[in-house]
């Protein structure tokens, strides 16, 4: 799977940075050869997104009256050259906001407070997403109370998918698609489909092909772990049911041998195997379906796996839209931000082009009962988003850093040179240090 087309993790900007960029920023206010007031905006997406946002855009500057100055970047682009444009004092109207940028911008005045502004409006704001609405309220302490900051470009479920016809290939019964595998059956069911089918004595077809950075809080969160406290304030990795975690993930490939070997990745990465074929289980998210409408074999999706809580788990994410503090031009800003999120129209173009799920609740409802596309399952993105998905461990912290020092040298014990129970002991104090270091620097922002 391409990460960066998830929200990037360490998109930590300094402060220094910030402030030199709220002092210095703002769009003026400008018109074209036709007269008409123009606005910036500024996104991260790939060809169909670009040719979605292209098509939402030319009728909102119709009705609008507002010509609208598009700038596009590749996903793993877009936050350099927006700290670049913060540092420039040249920010665009209006922009993408990382979730885990908010409470920096709010805090150094890069956004613009719209709640005024969306109270006004004539949508229901109760018709999208609650979790997407609440990623972009900030009231100086958290994330997910006070003013908006911005609306959700869209919510993200992450889904497990899985390889239809390898399953009836193989004589196995489809999985159940309300309830999830436990970790001993979906060990059992991956070990039926790994096999060597050509005969020669290689594997060529295996059960799964997990990035740890992405799979590991399906399995972290369903047994009881968390990187983090409730208040955001104490690492907790280092307990038995997160160590139990990792250590069971790690087991997939080391010991169940069910995911390509490192040497069978080098040849070709486990994202390209899952697109020929040759992997059951593999990650989905909504940016996903325009691609996987196009492999030669079905595809569906299902709950991740359920430890010992026997619940599955797995994350959402988001993008935002927000609006410059420094705009000339905040009322068209606005409108444009509550386009693009909340409007039918809007919201049409990106579902139409398959990159996302509906914004609006009646709108999504309606999506997920259609079973003319793939995959039928759309429903689980809805159960993800109202029941069971969960923020990112540091999207709602003022950096990224402390969780990043996780990853930073996984590998040992993703390659069985090192337990997940020495690995957590190890880490926790490194990642505490980093914790408390982002707690001093929201704290100094204030």
């Amino acid at each position: 799977m391409k990460a960066n087309k998830l929200f990037l993790t360490a998109a930590a900007i300094t402060l220094s940075t910030l402030i030199l960029g709220a002092c210095g920023s703002g769009t003026k206010e400008s018109s074209g050869s036709s007269g008409k007031d123009e606005i910036t905006f500024m996104f991260r997406g790939g060809e169909d997104e670009k040719k979605a946002y292209s098509a939402a855009i030319k009728k909102f500057e119709e009705a609008e009256d507002v010509k609208v100055k598009i700038i596009s970047t590749d996903a793993d682009q877009y936050a350099t050259k927006l700290q670049a444009a913060i540092s420039g004092g040249n920010l665009p109207d209006v922009f993408y906001i990382e979730q885990g940028n908010l409470m920096p911008y709010v805090d150094n005045g890069v956004l613009l407070d719209i709640t005024d502004e969306i109270e006004k409006s004539d949508f229901d704001l109760s018709n999208v997403w609650e979790y997407g609405v609440n990623s972009y309220r900030y009231d100086g302490e958290k994330v997910g109370s006070g003013a908006l900051y911005g609306l959700p470009k869209d919510v993200g479920p992450f889904a497990l998918g899985y390889n239809k016809q390898m399953f009836e290939d193989a004589g196995i019964e489809l999985p159940d698609k309300d309830t999830p595998y436990t970790w001993n059956e979906f060990i059992k069911v991956s070990q039926e489909l790994t096999k060597d089918t050509d005969g020669d004595g290689n594997l060529n077809q295996w059960a799964t092909g997990f990035n740890v950075n992405w799979s590991l809080q399906a399995f972290a969160w369903s047994n009881g772990g968390d990187w983090i406290n409730e208040d955001k304030t104490k690492v907790t990795v280092d307990t038995p049911e997160f160590a139990e975690s990792l250590q069971f993930f790690a087991d997939i490939q080391n010991k169940y041998k069910l995911t390509p070997s490192i040497s069978d990745a080098q040849t070709l990465d486990t994202y390209q195997r899952w697109m020929n074929g040759e992997i059951a289980f593999f990650p989905v998210g909504p940016w996903d379906m325009s691609t996987y409408g196009g492999l030669d074999f079905e595809y569906d999706l299902i709950p991740w796996p359920a430890g010992s809580t026997g619940k599955s788990a797995t994350y959402i994410g988001s993008l935002g839209i927000g609006v410059s503090s420094k705009t000339k031009s905040p009322e068209k800003a606005v409108k444009l931000v509550e386009y693009l999120s909340a409007s039918e129209e809007g919201q049409q173009q990106l579902v139409d082009a398959q990159i996302q799920i509906p914004n609006l609740i009646d709108m999504a409802e309606k999506w997920a009962s259609e079973t003319d596309k793939v995959p039928n399952n759309k429903e689980e993105f809805l159960q993800i988003v109202q029941d069971y998905g969960r923020s990112m461990p540091a999207a709602t912290t003022y950096n990224a850093e402390w969780y990043d020092e996780f990853f930073i040298n996984i590998q040992t014990v993703l390659d069985g040179d090192q337990t997940a129970a020495d690995y957590v002991k190890e880490v926790q104090p490194r990642m505490q240090e980093k914790l408390d270091e982002a707690i001093q620097q929201q704290e100094a922002a204030k």
